[in-house]
């Protein structure tokens, strides 16, 4: 329990766009106090570069590739056992109010999940993630998910659900505790591909080998920069990318995987 709430806590504050609002702001209150005015203008001047860098430059780009280029995906050859989705495609808080799923920025996972359920209809299909966030544990994400699965053409029933996970160690560790795959049985994992590095590392730190089916892909696969110029588009790629490079430390850091970034 400590370890996810100093993990969301610190998080934050590292996220760079967090950072540099909390930079702009004690900047702008230095100002306002002659003796601290020089380090307020600094301080100012280093959020307005952080700010220009991450719309006018390829820095979220750069930061992303890596991750989203280690596990290039494979399409699913011969049997299929299971079929395992990783949380944090939806949007529980709005779909609870509103009475329809919500989706975010990495919704290919749900679309991605469905298709394989179809291709592979013998397999076992887990969904996998209770409720991410440090307040609001009540709503988790399995409801956003049954309805969005629904719309896709998913039947009741077909799915497994694991709603108790809070991040990426308790969806290996519930999921391996709910379905118990056999050694022999061949998993197909589906997740972000910025989100699939530390994710496999955590998979096979728990004992259990799954074949990765990463999606949600934000760079081009040849390191060409896809920019935008847009503040809303860069910074969202940088705050990811930024996030998984501290969550591979953090959790090598902790033994939850064996190798600081992981490999197929």
């Amino acid at each position: 329990m400590l370890s996810f709430v100093l993990s969301k806590l610190f998080w934050g504050i590292l996220n760079p766009a967090n950072a540099l609002v909390l930079l702009l702001a004690l900047g702008a209150l230095m100002l306002r106090r002659p003796r601290w005015r020089r380090a307020g203008e600094r301080l100012v001047m280093v959020a307005a570069l952080g700010f220009l860098a991450a719309t006018f430059t390829p820095m979220g780009s750069f930061v992303a590739l890596p991750l989203e280029n280690r596990f290039p995906r494979v399409e699913p050859a011969g049997p299929v056992d299971g079929i395992i989705m990783l949380g944090g495609a939806v949007n529980p808080p709005i779909t609870a109010d509103r009475g329809d799923p919500s989706v975010n920025d990495a919704a290919e996972r749900v679309l991605a999940f469905a298709d394989l359920a179809r291709r592979f209809p013998d397999a076992k299909a887990v969904f996998t993630g209770g409720s991410g966030r440090l307040l609001g544990q009540d709503t988790k994400e399995d409801a956003s998910i049954r309805a969005a699965l629904a719309q896709a053409g998913v039947p009741e029933g077909r799915v497994i659900y694991e709603t108790e996970s809070r991040n990426t160690w308790e969806n290996a560790l519930f999921s391996r505790d709910l379905v118990r795959p056999a050694p022999e049985e061949r998993w197909v994992l589906v997740t972000s591909a910025m989100h699939m590095p530390r994710s496999v590392g955590i998979f096979r730190r728990i004992g259990w080998e799954v074949v990765p089916y990463p999606v949600d892909y934000r760079t081009r696969h040849d390191g060409r920069p896809y920019l935008r110029f847009e503040l809303e588009h860069s910074l969202p790629v940088l705050s990811q990318s930024v996030r998984e490079w501290i969550g591979l430390v953090s959790y090598r850091l902790m033994d939850r995987t064996a190798t600081l970034f992981p490999a197929p």
